[in-house]
């Protein structure tokens, strides 16, 4: 045999990956912040396999969540469009039937599209039109909002059943039934698996509490959080919570090691992009302080900048970190361009990251907006739903209870008109190393700082007053995007 017959045979699988449509899998963690890795040197949590998927893959060094919190993430994530163009403004509001997701550019390409876990932008029961199975995907296994131990799923928008177990476990098992289906089909991929780990209240196994018995000792300060028992809230010492969180991350990170153990042993591996992240910063409970400013819900690096992971061989052979900042709302775009389908004709806030995966960009050259628009209480009540009320009720059962119920209901609503208020609410912009917040204050002027990420990380030194004309720059672009931002809202990119 010749050596250009063995060069041939040896290059052959490599060939046949990068000819055959990738297999994709985008995960999310619930509340799981930046720092909260291994690889990242937290000093408790174990991640060993986020950490192997970190050395040996793409990693962010600046991923961020579109949102500080988990709903208009998740849209962001799904639709590659900020979440208050679609009324997705907080947790419990939902987007619109008229958005365009991953899913539905997936499906016209052929994949076999699954949704497991966490959705929250939403009910996910049959007669919603804002679904999982309305808004693309062809099965799902799914909860209106966050699960511990022991989860009430929704199978195809059916009834909730309980499934007894730890729930990361629980979906990958899922997650590698969905994928025999795809093959029997002779379909590639496409799976959307958004754990509802580590999200409060927090339970664990037993010998993955064991690995962090040491915590209550060291952290003794109350925190609230939800209690397992009532549902309402409480109060606890830190280190107990944090004992409990980071077991529930361990087991997060343990499931994502039976998945990427599946693709290797079934050749899947090599053709398949596997992406993790998380939907927003560290929840405040189990903040430890270190090493950016803020927690989840607000606009400081440490409420929107979360772990991000590719890993495909196929494409990616060597690993590599990049300091391109990075958001959800690429994640559209980029699986778009991927499968070789035309991007939504409506304003995206994402970007292609092809460059990225490909070792070709060093700089995002686009800013980055993040936005917490404040509907207004008065306005509120005189808003049409965009959704009828009962399509809005949610199923699946959850131990935190709001009002004394256990389920979870949803809210999106027109806004026809838009009024100089609408432009409120805390807002950020980062261009290039330099990041503009706003927040709003009782009876004064707005409170604005200017930091620069590249020298000061943790956002300690605000240099609004020394460079006044970036300030003014950045505030009008800022504002540029939020009336783009705005007339979306309205409905205008649903128009023919």
């Amino acid at each position: 045999m010749n050596h250009a017959v063995l060069i041939f045979l040896a290059l052959t699988p490599f060939i046949t990956a990068l000819s055959a449509p990738p297999n994709i899998i985008l995960m999310m963690g619930d509340d799981h912040g930046w720092e909260e890795t291994g690889y990242n040197a937290h000093p408790h949590v174990k991640t060993p396999v986020l950490d192997e998927m970190a050395a040996g893959g793409l990693k962010f060094e600046r991923f961020y969540a579109a949102h500080p919190s988990c709903s208009p993430t998740r849209a962001s994530f799904l639709t590659g469009r900020h979440p208050n163009r679609m009324g997705t403004f907080a947790p419990g509001w939902s987007f619109r039937p008229e958005e365009i997701t991953s899913a539905h550019l997936l499906g016209k390409a052929g994949y076999h599209c699954a949704h497991l876990g966490k959705w929250h932008v939403g009910a996910v029961k049959k007669e919603s039109p804002v679904s999982p199975l309305a808004m693309g995907f062809h099965e799902c296994l799914s909860h209106d909002n966050f699960f511990e131990m022991n989860p009430s799923l929704s199978r195809n928008g059916g009834p909730p059943e309980v499934f007894q177990g730890e729930s990361s476990e629980i979906l990958i098992r899922e997650a590698i039934a969905s994928i025999g289906r795809a093959q029997k089909e002779g379909r590639p991929f496409f799976q959307v698996i958004w754990f509802g780990s580590p999200h409060e209240p927090y339970s664990g196994l037993p010998e993955d509490l064991a690995l962090y018995d040491d915590l209550p000792a060291k952290y003794t300060k109350k925190v609230k959080l939800t209690s397992n028992e009532t549902g309402g809230p409480t109060t606890r010492p830190q280190g107990e919570v944090l004992r409990e969180r980071y077991a529930e991350i361990t087991a997060m990170d343990r499931a994502i090691g039976t998945l990427r153990k599946h693709l290797a042993q079934n050749g899947l591996r090599e053709n398949t992009l596997i992406f993790y992240c998380g939907d927003n910063g560290t929840s405040p409970d189990a903040a430890l302080g270190f090493p950016h400013r803020g927690a989840k819900a607000t606009f400081y690096e440490g409420g929107t900048l979360v772990p991000g992971l590719i890993e495909w061989p196929a494409r990616i052979p060597e690993p590599r970190s990049t300091s391109v900042r990075a958001s959800t709302s690429d994640l559209l775009p980029t699986v778009a361009a991927i499968a070789g389908q035309t991007l939504p004709d409506r304003p995206l806030d994402g970007m292609d990251l092809a460059a990225v995966l490909d070792g070709k960009m060093t700089a995002r050259p686009d800013a980055l907006h993040f936005w917490e628009y404040r509907p207004a209480g008065g306005k509120k009540g005189e808003m049409k739903p965009y959704i009828a009320p009962e399509l809005q009720q949610g199923t699946t059962p959850l131990v935190k209870k709001m009002g004394n119920k256990a389920t979870r209901d949803f809210t999106n609503f027109h806004h026809p008109v838009i009024s100089e208020e609408d432009y409120l609410g805390a807002r950020s912009i980062i261009e290039g190393d330099h990041k503009l917040v706003i927040h709003e204050q009782k009876g004064g002027a707005a409170k604005v700082e200017l930091f620069d990420l590249k020298a000061d990380t943790a956002e300690k030194t605000n240099l609004a007053e020394k460079q006044p004309d970036l300030v003014k720059s950045l505030q009008t672009k800022l504002r540029a995007w939020q009336d783009s931002v705005l007339k979306s809202l309205t409905g205008a990119d649903y128009q023919p």
